[in-house]
């Protein structure tokens, strides 16, 4: 098989490091890749946002499977495109992808088909927004509507906060995605991340992902794309697993097909884990990053054909084998993240850190300049380990971020904690 992965991300590289290891696959590509994705294929030039050209590209070198990592070419409708010129694709369609790219209408999905989740009022003005916020007092949560590259949420602990961040929405702060604003409850609990592969009728567990969103240890300063994550998150039991599948996965899965926009792809769950029971905070509709990291180095079989069958509807037949150890990703961004990230500084030692047992060094902001490598994003590497258990893993993850001689970058010391925390003798 000859296959195009799209996206230039950690979440990328370790697509590319799975599907490579795919006895099925023949030819990998990747567009706009990085130089850790380059090692393991060949990285190509196109502009995904002309759907035309990449069709052609991929009519040229006849490709098998595009696997689209990023959501934005997902809620821009390139899968559409795709498949309209007879291109197999992974991902899930304009239509479906509106779980991702429009909170309201995920809020509105919920209240449909009684998936339970925080309670809501969506609103296209500032002055009925702050009125609903009023109302309700804080705490209290405001989103921008649509794709605001992860900044769109303000978790408010004063009306005031809050009312800012309905400002700050309407008078342009993210673009097109604040035209519409979601006012959420503030939800108690412990947030964890759920996964399932979906062909559009049948949903498989891939399992769940605590992440560490915070850029400080202990869980402060400002929200990050995500500094660390690890799996699987021992909270979600196989009980809890039962009811986020019967309670939010399934309806939702039935729900799609039932308005003519069944899931096809990823299905990423946020959940609280509240006294009630798990409630969902967002979806988002491709693998997460560093999820996705933390997901495929625990998966035991072949990722290829998996994919395959959820893009042809075919994964009734299907059964994701799992690792028994706990995959941990720790995440080195460079200083100034998340705020203005410095690039340019030149990076030593990722070889040396990638070759001790048991680690996978994914790159994610980085490039090469005069022959050496340099950050070029805010989030640069990430340093991912398996081991027994979460104490292990971690310990394997900052040996070898040791090895890495890179003064410009920083990451936090405390991934995993919740989980250390939790398996501690009572």
């Amino acid at each position: 098989m000859k296959v195009l992965v799209i996206g230039s991300g950690g979440r990328e590289h370790a697509l590319v490091w799975k599907i490579a290891a795919s006895p099925l696959l023949g030819k990998l590509y990747c567009t706009p890749g990085n130089p850790g994705i380059g090692a393991i294929a060949e990285t190509a030039a196109l502009d995904t946002g002309n759907h035309a050209s990449l069709a052609a590209f991929c009519r040229q070198h006849r490709i098998d499977l595009v696997v689209v990592g990023p959501e934005a070419p997902l809620v821009g409708g390139l899968v559409d495109s795709l498949r309209r010129a007879g291109i197999r694709a992974f991902g899930p369609d304009c239509a479906a992808a509106r779980l991702e790219g429009s909170k309201s209408f995920t809020k509105d999905l919920c209240a449909r088909f009684n998936i339970p989740t925080a309670a809501y009022g969506c609103f296209n003005n500032a002055p009925k927004a702050k009125a609903y916020i009023r109302a309700h007092g804080a705490p209290i949560v405001v989103k921008a509507d649509g794709l605001a590259a992860g900044k769109g949420v303000v978790v408010a602990m004063n009306v005031e906060e809050a009312c800012n961040a309905v400002d700050a929405c309407f008078e342009g702060a993210f673009g097109a995605a604040g035209g519409q604003v979601v006012v959420e409850e503030f939800l108690h609990g412990e947030e964890v991340s759920f996964f399932c592969l979906c062909d559009g009728k049948t949903a498989l567990a891939l399992g769940s992902v605590q992440d560490h969103k915070r850029v400080g240890d202990g869980d402060t300063g400002a929200n990050t794309g995500g500094m660390g994550a690890y799996a699987p998150a021992t909270i979600v039991t196989q009980p809890m697993e039962a009811r986020i599948m019967q309670e939010i996965i399934q309806p939702t899965m039935d729900g799609m097909a039932a308005i003519g926009a069944p899931f096809q792809g990823i299905l990423f769950a946020g959940l609280m884990l509240t006294p009630d029971g798990p409630k969902l905070i967002e979806y988002n509709v491709r693998f997460g990053d560093p999820e996705c990291q933390v997901l495929l180095m625990r998966l035991e079989n072949d990722l290829l054909p998996l994919l395959v069958a959820a893009a042809d509807g075919e994964l009734d037949q299907a059964s994701p084998e799992w690792s028994d150890d706990v995959a941990l990703t720790v995440v080195l961004a460079a200083e100034g993240y998340p705020h203005m990230p410095r690039k340019g500084s030149v990076i030593d030692g990722v070889e040396e850190a990638a070759a001790l047992p048991g680690i996978m060094v994914f790159h994610a902001g980085t490039a090469m300049e005069n022959g050496r490598l340099t950050a070029n994003g805010g989030r640069v590497l990430n340093v991912t380990a398996r081991g027994a258990n979460v104490v292990e893993a971690r310990a394997k993850a900052y040996a070898a971020i040791e090895k890495i001689r890179w003064p410009q970058g920083f990451c936090r010391t405390d991934i995993g904690w919740r989980e250390v925390e939790r398996q501690k003798p009572q």
